[in-house]
């Protein structure tokens, strides 16, 4: 996977913007305003997802490209370096995560509103 891969996949979201709300190199992608995935153009390639709990810890014992969020909530996010050591459909898969918990995080009127534009 590279930025443009993952860009693409966040992007065709539904209800999906991306910014620069940090600073000129962290790349964030939001569903209704809320964020599911970071990356930053500068250094190692990782994303930032948003995760389960329980399933980010045991992410973090399988897979040693896993670790806690940099910057973010160490027991909601996972940062993920993408070295080449995943597939890209399993990184696909954990990014159609963080954007679901998104989702089902937002108010009942939102996520209609989000079902009508798919």
């Amino acid at each position: 996977m590279n930025i443009e891969s993952l860009r693409d996949y966040c992007i065709r979201k539904t209800g999906v913007t991306e910014s620069f709300p940090f600073d000129a190199t962290t790349l964030v992608f939001k569903a209704s305003g809320k964020m599911f995935a970071l990356t930053d153009l500068e250094g190692p390639f990782s994303v930032n997802l948003k995760c389960d709990p329980e399933l980010a810890v045991a992410l973090r014992e399988k897979y040693p490209c896993v670790s806690p969020g940099y910057h973010m909530n160490k027991k909601l996010w996972n940062m993920v370096l993408i070295d080449g050591s995943l597939t890209d459909d399993l990184l696909f898969s954990w990014i159609d995560m963080s954007y679901d918990l998104i989702v089902a995080s937002l108010p009942r009127k939102q996520r209609e509103l989000l079902a009508q534009q798919a």
